[in-house]
């Protein structure tokens, strides 16, 4: 019986060591599987970087037909065209310009639709639903529809050829995708949390401003981003709503480049690089928080 015991416990024991007998075969499938992934990610990441890349080094060339012979860049490579943007345009006008109105579609933007995904999310008035469905709505109508009609409005507000009357303009394309997208960020914060900031004396405004913005970040980073994307690389509006050559943004001074007859398609490469700049500054600035903001938005409600 021992002699039995003894050696049912050694078969037991050995079983688990004839496991790897099998473990070279998954072994190898999960080698092959990590290469061949780490492979589709490479070449997708070189497919989105050639883009950059390819205009980085068009804008070092000196001539403004270099793009039908990029192989003749390498022998002149030369920064002149940073030059004459930075010192012969009014690049830097250009750029206040878009910080200003971005900055401000931004904060005013991120504001609004801030304030409104709490309420949808917190609080049940009357056709609440339908007011989040209208703000969809809105995103429906493509610009040359809105444009005749913000005209409109922004002549009777005497904003036209303003950074106010601009940034309005951008806010109303911003708001209602940010409030969509705050509003699921705020349904994953536990109500909770705000009954206990009642519970502590604090107003419904309080709780929002000092419990619930602080968890929201990464939500109002994503909102943030949108935001300032949408005001910094947008031209119809620009076009049509600013006069003043030295209010221009960035996206419509590019334009400048273009005449009828011809373009300068090395400046307009020099240009477009720096304008990249301020843009991953700030993706930089965010980029911590848009990955948990971007996915926790959609894990309730």
């Amino acid at each position: 019986m021992s002699t039995t015991t003894v050696e049912t416990s050694a078969d037991v024991t050995e079983r688990p060591a004839a496991g790897p007998a099998g473990g070279p075969g998954r072994g190898k499938r999960g080698v092959v599987a990590s290469l061949a992934s780490h492979g589709v990610l490479i070449a997708a990441s070189l497919i989105a970087l050639f883009p950059i890349a390819w205009l980085v080094f068009l804008s070092l060339g000196p001539d403004k037909d270099d793009y039908l012979h990029p192989g003749r860049i390498w022998s002149k490579m030369t920064l002149d065209n940073y030059s004459f943007v930075l010192q012969n345009t009014n690049f830097f006008d250009w750029l206040k310009s878009s910080l200003i109105v971005s900055l401000g579609t931004t904060v005013i933007g991120v504001t609004i639709a801030a304030t409104t995904g709490y309420a949808v999310s917190r609080m049940r008035f009357p056709a609440y639903r339908k007011f989040m469905w209208v703000l969809l709505v809105t995103q429906m109508f493509p610009v040359a529809v809105l444009m005749v009609p913000m005209y409109q409005i922004l002549s009777d507000l005497q904003l036209i050829d303003t950074y106010l009357g601009l940034i309005l303009v951008y806010c109303s394309t911003a708001v209602p995708y940010c409030a969509w997208l705050l509003k699921g960020y705020f349904d994953t914060i536990p109500f909770e949390i705000d009954e206990a900031g009642r519970v502590d004396g604090l107003s419904p405004f309080g709780t929002f401003a000092r419990l619930i913005l602080p968890l929201a970040k990464p939500g109002l980073a994503v909102a943030a981003f949108y935001s300032f994307i949408t005001a910094f690389g947008e031209v119809a509006f620009a076009t049509t709503f600013l006069l003043d050559d030295e209010k221009y943004t960035l996206a419509v001074g590019l334009q400048s480049f273009v005449s009828e007859h011809d373009a300068q398609r090395n400046l307009m490469a020099a240009t477009a690089v720096l304008i990249a700049i301020p843009v991953s500054a700030f993706f930089y600035l965010v980029q911590k928080n848009l990955v948990t903001g971007l996915t926790a938005g959609g894990t309730k409600g």
